[in-house]
């Protein structure tokens, strides 16, 4: 499929609908963010899409960077993570890149969670930057591209493969190319093949939990 596949994998009964609470990157809620959930409602799930910049879009991802360090990323982090409070516990977390975030603490913290969906970015379950071990249970996929220099050339991707060799029920997707941003089809960095790969993937894996 022209991809690197690393899985350790928990087949569960399928299951009707979801219920996603899909945070955004550091562009903001764009119309490709809009879109991709869109894409996923129209399997029949639920996803919720908060806007943690009150509607900013960011021309680049430095732009939204040095939005994010102006508010600070522990305040925006934790306005997603305040996001959930009015949400039932029987989740799905997902996020792109920035989103992982607010996204991954949830999934690691919050009592409930059906499973987590990292796009582009992945954090340690060990160290100092983790929040802490994976929650039993709770299924994850991590998806990037082999030559991103952020999910590769930053340590990312090494924090997705020590999940997939912890975690029960752990997929990492590996795609070919370079692009951060890759799902984003309001963005230049899209990729058309990769994201329908990504997508029925990610459909797989709502209907399983």
């Amino acid at each position: 499929m022209g991809s690197e596949f690393l899985s350790n994998r928990l087949f569960q009964p399928e299951a009707i609908m979801a219920e996603i609470l899909l945070f955004h990157h550091a562009q903001g809620l764009t119309p490709g963010v809009r879109a991709f959930a869109d894409e996923i409602r129209a399997a029949g799930h639920i996803v919720h899409t908060p806007d943690l910049f009150d509607g900013r879009i960011f021309h680049s991802i430095e732009e939204g960077l040095a939005h994010i360090g102006e508010i600070g990323f522990d305040n925006i982090r934790e306005r997603g993570v305040r996001v959930a409070d009015q949400l039932p516990p029987e989740l799905v977390y997902a996020g792109f890149s920035f989103g992982v975030l607010p996204a991954q603490k949830l999934a690691q913290t919050r009592r409930g969670a059906r499973g987590a969906l990292l796009f582009y970015s992945c954090l340690p379950i060990s160290g100092e930057w983790a929040f802490g071990p994976w929650p039993d249970g709770v299924a994850v996929q991590i998806h990037g591209m082999d030559n991103d220099p952020i999910f590769v050339g930053e340590g990312d991707v090494d924090a997705a493969r020590e999940i997939v060799a912890k975690v029960e029920d752990a997929e990492l997707f590996l795609y070919p190319g370079d692009q951060h941003y890759f799902a984003d089809s309001s963005l230049p960095s899209y990729d058309a093949d990769a994201t329908a790969l990504l997508t029925t993937r990610v459909l797989e894996f709502l209907h399983r939990l």
